[in-house]
């Protein structure tokens, strides 16, 4: 499932996934394949994006 909440916080703050990916340590090519639903991050990194894009693990990963 395309994660379109996490797209969408990131291009509030007018990121790049390349800046996301830079800021949480991993490539572009994960956040990418994160918003298009065809991996699912570890919890470790979930927070971690949460923590950058201001947002809690309800409001981008959880299914609701």
């Amino acid at each position: 499932m395309k994660n379109l909440r996490m797209k969408a916080a990131r291009a509030a703050l007018d990121m790049s996934q390349q800046d996301l990916a830079d800021a949480v340590g991993v490539s572009r090519q994960t956040v990418h394949a994160i918003e298009k639903g065809d991996y699912n991050p570890t919890i470790r990194l979930c927070t971690a994006i949460c923590r950058v894009l201001g947002k809690t693990l309800d409001e981008l990963f959880w299914e609701g």
